[in-house]
This record gives C-alpha cells, sequence and structure tokens, in this order.
C-alpha cells in the first residue's frame, strides 16, 4: 500500500543562496506551477532563477555523465549555495546569443526544415525519369544538395576592376591598386609588377585593358627576380619574389585570414551578388526541379510560416502524415506571434527575443515532462496582443508536467503567474533579499516591493501636455521587406514612439532615418547590439572611463617608484596581466560534448592581473577591486575625480548603478548595452539639435528603471532634441507626443501605417491592434 508520507516534496527548496548579491536566501517555490521572478534589474532574480537554481541542476547532471566530463566540470565550479531539494532536471531557454552563422536559419533553429525536406524528399512531384533524392539533397549545408557555385550561401564574393582600383588616375607605384596590402609586402607586390615588365609609373587608366585584367585577375603566380632600388644607408640585395593578383590576394585574405580586421579591409574590395547559377535559392538544379504544390522548396523556405502553414495542402496520403506534422509544428511558432517570420529567415538578424522564443515553440514539441523550464524575459519585444498568446503557450508547458520559472517584468505574464518571488527591494548591494514568495495578490502587502508599486496601480496615466513639433522629417515611400510604397512624417523637437505587433515594419521603417535625411542635424542611433563579444570587453573599457583610472592608478607613489605607467594597468597587454589566462580572468573548458564554458583562472583566480601589478593599491584598493565596483560604488569612491565622476554619473542617469565596471559585455543584455550606449552619447555633451533613435529601449527594464529611462530620453526632448523610440510598453506610449503605429498584422499583413498623432487619437482608431492596449493604459484600466 502506497504511504502517503513517501510522497514527493512538492516544492523545490533554495537554502542559503549567495550567487553574486544574494544575501544567504531562503526560498521554496511550487513544482508543476508557473512561478515567476521580479525585481528592478540588479536586484538578483536573474541570480536566483538561472546562477543558482538552473546552475546546480545542470552540475547535478554532469555529476551523473562520465567521469571526464565531471573532472572537467569540477574546474567550472558549483553555485554558492548551501542547498536545494526537491530539484527535478531543468532547461535553460536565455536570452544570450550564440555566435550564429550564416548557415543558421529560422528553419535550422526549429528542425523546421528539416519536415520540410523529409516532404519534398517523400512526397514531392518529380520530373519524369528523376530519381528520388535523399532529404539530404534538398538542404544548402550538405555536399549533397548545395549549389557548387556558392557553397550552399546563395551569394558569391567577387572583385571587380571598380572595387580593386577606386582611383583609376594613380599609377601603380601611387597606389592604384587598393586592395593590396600596405606596407614592404605591397612594395614587393609593385617591385615584382616592375621586374615583369609593366609601367608602373603610368596611370591605371592608360594601362592596356589585357594588361589590367591580368594584373587584377590572373591566378599564375610567375616568380622573377627583383633588383631592389638601393637605399643611401643600406644594401639590397636581388631576391626572388612571386605575383600574386589583387583579387587573389583579397579572396585569400577574406577566407584564411585569422585577423579579423585583415578580413574587414578584405571585404571592403569584394562585391556581393546573388549566385548566378542557383539564383540565391543555394541548391543543386535536380533539388531545385522537385516541387510541391507547384513550388520549390526554395520558394516555400522564403514565405512566412503562416504562409506556408496554408499551402501545404496534402495530395496523397503519405503526403498528409508529413504535411499535418509540419502544420503542427508550425503552430506554437506562430501561436508565440512568430508567424511573419520565414524559414530562410538568418538567424544573426533575429532578436534575442525572437531567438527565445523559437526555442520555446520547439520545446512545446518535445514531449519532455516533469522537468523546470527556466525561461529568461520570454516577452522582450512582445507587442502585448502577443503576450497574451506567450502566457498561454507557458500554462501549455505547466499543464504538460512541467515547472515553468520565468524572470519577467511585463505585468500581464507576471499577473498570470500561479506564484510569484519578488527580489530587492533594489539593486546590486541594495537588493539580494526575497521580499515574497507566495500568491501574485499577496505582494500587494509588500510595502518594499517596487513591483507592488506598478503591479496593483490602478491610476490612469499622468496627464502631460503634449508638445508642439518644430519641424517634420520625411522619409520614403519605402518599398523594403514588407513595407510598400510607405511614407512617413515624424515630427521634430518632440518624443515619438513607433509601435505594432512583431514583424509590422517598425524596424524597417525608422531605419530609413539616416544621416543624409533631409532635416537630420547630428543622428545618433542607439541599437541593442553587444558592446563587444567577449569577455574583454566591459562597461569601463567601452565607456573610456577605464583609460582614466589607470592613469590614476599609474599617479600613485608606488606605481611610480616601480616604473609602472598607465598601460601596466591593463588587462589587454603583456606586462601586468595574467599570463595564464592572458587577462580575460577566465580559461575555457572545452567540454567536446557539450558547448565550451569558462572556469576563473586557477593563477590569478578571476583577477586578470599578475601579482606585482595588484600590489599597487589607490585607497586600499588594487586595480581588480576597482574594477569589481559597481557604478554606484565606484561613483562614492571617485567622487573627487571629476573625469570619472562625470562618467560615472551618466551610468547612474539610466539606471545602471548595479552594474559592476569590469562587468563582461557577454553578460549585459541588450536593454543592458543599449543604456550603456546611451549613457555614453551624454557623456559627450550637448552639441545642438540631436535625433536619437532608439529600438525598444525598455527591453529588460523593471516599470520602476522605464520610469528612470524615460526621465532621461524626456531630458532630452526638454533640451531641443527628437527622441524616436520604437517600442511595445504601453506606458511609454501613453506618455509620447506623438505615435505612429504599424500594422494592423506582421509580415504581409503589416507594412503600413494604420495610426498617428497624440496618444489619445491612436487609442480610438479601430483598425489598430495596439489601440485597445493604449486606451487601457491611458485610463487606468489593468
Amino acid at each position: 500500500m502506497h504511504d502517503p508520507d513517501d510522497a514527493p516534496d512538492p516544492y523545490v527548496r533554495v537554502r542559503g543562496a549567495r550567487e553574486h548579491n544574494l544575501r544567504g536566501v531562503d526560498v521554496d517555490i511550487p513544482r508543476n506551477a508557473l512561478a515567476v521572478f521580479t525585481g528592478v534589474s540588479g536586484s538578483g532574480k536573474s541570480s536566483l532563477a538561472f546562477g543558482t537554481v538552473y546552475a546546480e541542476a545542470q552540475r547535478r547532471y554532469f555529476e551523473s555523465v562520465a567521469p571526464y566530463a565531471r573532472r572537467l566540470i569540477h574546474q567550472v565550479g558549483a553555485p554558492k549555495v548551501g542547498e536545494i531539494t526537491g530539484l527535478p532536471p531543468a532547461v535553460s531557454l536565455q536570452q544570450r546569443r550564440t555566435a550564429p552563422t550564416s548557415r543558421s536559419s529560422v528553419g535550422t533553429v526549429t528542425n523546421l526544415s528539416n519536415s520540410l525536406r523529409m516532404l519534398f524528399s517523400r512526397a514531392g512531384a518529380y520530373p519524369p525519369g528523376a530519381r528520388r533524392l535523399d532529404s539530404d539533397a534538398f538542404s544548402p549545408n550538405t555536399a549533397a544538395g548545395a549549389c557548387p557555385e556558392c557553397h550552399g550561401l546563395g551569394r558569391v564574393h567577387r572583385t571587380t576592376e571598380e572595387s580593386l582600383v577606386p582611383d583609376p588616375s594613380l599609377s601603380i607605384r601611387e597606389g592604384a591598386i587598393a586592395a593590396w596590402p600596405g606596407a614592404w609586402q605591397g612594395k614587393n607586390l609593385r617591385a615584382v609588377l616592375d621586374a615583369l615588365g609593366y609601367d608602373v609609373d603610368r596611370p591605371w587608366r592608360e594601362l592596356p585593358a589585357e594588361q589590367r585584367e591580368w594584373i587584377l585577375f590572373t591566378d599564375e603566380q610567375p616568380v622573377v627576380t627583383v633588383h631592389p632600388v638601393r637605399d643611401a644607408d643600406r644594401i639590397q640585395r636581388p631576391y626572388q619574389g612571386t605575383y600574386t593578383s589583387a583579387r587573389r590576394y583579397v579572396m585569400k585574405t577574406f577566407a584564411e585570414s585569422k585577423s579579423a580586421t585583415l578580413r574587414a579591409k578584405a571585404e571592403r574590395f569584394l562585391t556581393s551578388a546573388p549566385c548566378p547559377v542557383c539564383g540565391g535559392s543555394r541548391l543543386r538544379p535536380e533539388a531545385l526541379a522537385v516541387t510541391f504544390g507547384g513550388r520549390t522548396i526554395a520558394e516555400l523556405a522564403a514565405v512566412p510560416l503562416v504562409e506556408l502553414a496554408a499551402r501545404l495542402d496534402a495530395t496523397s496520403e503519405a503526403a498528409r502524415v508529413l504535411t499535418e506534422d509540419l502544420k503542427s509544428r508550425i503552430a506554437p511558432v506562430v501561436e508565440l506571434g512568430l508567424g511573419y517570420l520565414s524559414l530562410d529567415r538568418p538567424t544573426p538578424t533575429l532578436s534575442a527575443g525572437e531567438l527565445q522564443r523559437l526555442r520555446l515553440a520547439t520545446q512545446l514539441r518535445s514531449g519532455l515532462f516533469g522537468v523546470v523550464y527556466v525561461l529568461d524575459e520570454p516577452s522582450a519585444g512582445l507587442h502585448p496582443a502577443d503576450t497574451e498568446a506567450l502566457v498561454t503557450v507557458l500554462e501549455r508547458l505547466k499543464r504538460a508536467g512541467n515547472s515553468v520559472f520565468v524572470v519577467e517584468h511585463h505585468l500581464d505574464v507576471v499577473r498570470g503567474a500561479d506564484w510569484l518571488v519578488d527580489v530587492g527591494p533594489g539593486a546590486g548591494e541594495h537588493g539580494g533579499r526575497v521580499l515574497h514568495s507566495g500568491p501574485v495578490a499577496a505582494l500587494a502587502g509588500v510595502a518594499e516591493s517596487a513591483t507592488a508599486r506598478y503591479l496593483f496601480d490602478r491610476s490612469p496615466a499622468p496627464a502631460r501636455e503634449v508638445r508642439t513639433p518644430t519641424g517634420w522629417l520625411k522619409t520614403g515611400p519605402v518599398t523594403r521587406h514588407n513595407l510598400r510604397g510607405v511614407s512617413a512624417a515624424f515630427p521634430l523637437g518632440v518624443f515619438t514612439a513607433v509601435t505594432g505587433v512583431s514583424g509590422s515594419g517598425k524596424s524597417t521603417l525608422i531605419g530609413e532615418i539616416t544621416g543624409e535625411t533631409p532635416g537630420v542635424g547630428r543622428l545618433v542611433s542607439v541599437d541593442q547590439k553587444p558592446i563587444g563579444r567577449t569577455p574583454r570587453s566591459n562597461l569601463a573599457t567601452y565607456t573610456g572611463l577605464f583609460d582614466v583610472v589607470r592613469k590614476v592608478f599609474a599617479a600613485t607613489g608606488p606605481a611610480r617608484e616601480r616604473g609602472f605607467g598607465a598601460g601596466r594597468f591593463s588587462f589587454n597587454v603583456a606586462g601586468g596581466r595574467c599570463e595564464t589566462c592572458q587577462g580575460e580572468g577566465f580559461v575555457s573548458v572545452e567540454l567536446l560534448f557539450l558547448p565550451s564554458t569558462y572556469a576563473p583562472c586557477p593563477d590569478c583566480g578571476g583577477a586578470r592581473y599578475n601579482a606585482g601589478t595588484l600590489e599597487v593599491t589607490y585607497r586600499g584598493r588594487n586595480i581588480a577591486q576597482v574594477l569589481d565596483l559597481t557604478v554606484e560604488s565606484a561613483a562614492e569612491f571617485f567622487a573627487d575625480t571629476p573625469a570619472v565622476a562625470r562618467s560615472l554619473a551618466t551610468l547612474l542617469d539610466v539606471g545602471l548603478g548595479y552594474l559592476r565596471l569590469g562587468q563582461p559585455a557577454t553578460e549585459l543584455s541588450g536593454g543592458e548595452a543599449q543604456r550603456i550606449k546611451l549613457a555614453s552619447e551624454l557623456q559627450r555633451g550637448r552639441r545642438g539639435h540631436t535625433l536619437y533613435l532608439l529600438d525598444e529601449p525598455t527591453t529588460g527594464l523593471h516599470p520602476a528603471d522605464v520610469d528612470v529611462l524615460m526621465r532621461q530620453l524626456h531630458g532630452l526632448v526638454d533640451a531641443g532634441n527628437t527622441v524616436i523610440v520604437v517600442e511595445h510598453d504601453m506606458s511609454v506610449v501613453a506618455g509620447a507626443d506623438w505615435v505612429i503605429d504599424l500594422g494592423p498584422g506582421g509580415g504581409d499583413e503589416g507594412g503600413r501605417i494604420v495610426a498617428e498623432g497624440p496618444p489619445e487619437r491612436v487609442a480610438r482608431s479601430a483598425e489598430s491592434r495596439t489601440a485597445p492596449y493604449l486606451s487601457r493604459t491611458l485610463s487606468g484600466i489593468r
């Protein structure tokens, strides 16, 4: 007989969590529930959900596998926690980007491409007499399917005379062939040409066409004896020089160089065009000869997923099984508001939020149960209309027998939770405590909670006098992506919000505004791209703050006595850095069967510097300890150093006081990267009228942090500048002077302006999908 006392504990119980700023946190979170972790940015909610709960589940998994993996994972270390009980296996869906390649696409991330290839292989219409192809033959990423001309990339990189020789009035000796390398290597190639009998002093355009063709494009590599011109101060002996054409040099450098700088320089001399053999479809002719419903696989991969699902009409029983499977896989992607994407959309063009939701859609089909899904702000970049569908999907994961732990700021997602863990009350050292763990409604009684103030606020949006435009900026007609001849007028001197569901064309429209657009004085575009892709780039290096800090250390008595200059305190150059980790503070641990991860350097323990450098202190702290300070603490520490204090003040103004000065760029969210860029811009001082373009600046922000950021942006407008934001947060839209709403849907269902004007006018639009949510915010209805 079953003993009820043997029933598993229904809670995940965390005891003594000390990761990052957590202060010995004890918390119980129910399993088989939708639990949401909230709190201001930097409060410690991600440290609890990802750094503690998920990290411990991952550690336990590694402990269960091969001894080889256990040995390596011990280098990475365990989360700082007393114990965790009742913890099932965990799946993490974070917003951190991997390094996607040009071959990675929506189809490969979701595995939908596999299903579509199987459909064409088994049920496609083949030309008479053609043999059946395996599914691999329909993939541009396999030797069997890739177009041999472009190797499955769809585009070919070529050189032209115009790209290699931008100024034909110059002679070869004067540098006409701009694509050639500089210094001795370029001089050598000119000398080789001279020895081969070509006139290197005649203007390029006067050389015979056949000579120009050979010099630039030959694949021959003749060897010739070069007699250098003798310099007065040294004797140069003859040597054997090998000729390399400009095209050969550029293509070889672009394909093989390990230097990103050299590759980028070579790319400037290349032109990219659709492959002339496959027309950009990336596939071999025999794969393109097979159709389904009259379309090739390349044509179906290019249509939005909503349209693809509608085109999958089965013509046989075998086809019906495959098409139904494909439709069922597409359904959750569409449900999550991503139906506007096509299978061939490259992964690098997706936002972090879009990528995470694609992975979430894939998990819905995985059939896993009894696991904890830990998600990082799945609502990021979502229109309110799409957020409702997201909550439905999370509920479905829970009903399948899983626990869903979500780090989230979107209040509609928070309201839909079964359980709420609120961390705070502030950021950094002012946070790290669990203020509430229980049902959502019970948070109302927690006076310290910043979340409670916004979650239960029923007051209407504060009335604000709408600013009058000082002029208008006109763009268009724009025909790009899903925009078809769209013209728009943006008011100058005011705050404008561009709204619409995901994929409606918002980013495409504001992307047409450039520094050359009539009416734009100075343009500052602040996007969410990372401030760096390695741990070497951090908050201090990006803002220029680190240059001043290093000079401060170099000016100390102990540094002068040892002869240490500012360079000694850089972790990017030999001398002061730890050579074991080359100043990164981490060493890469290769796990072979899993993605590589980082472990603290065994010599410096993560400090990045060698012992000699760390002996020098300023006000009792060495350079590593200063980099470990939060922006808020550093502002006090450097209060009397004006150049440092000014940079730190702007970072505090945009709500980033909780970040550490040396926090690696790889640990920053897109929203944090965007605010660091904004702070860097603000510290430069005002220089006349500026137009600021921001793409979803509130992504990843708690409502309290949104208020801080909005004060800064409205302050810019009050100072005579123009601010245009692409935005989904209705509290921001309600406070704008002007709204341009695109839609009504995404992809082909969008791409036009459906409403524009002050927020109150747009809120009354019958066609706008934004209107109902904006209306509720303006009236205080939640």
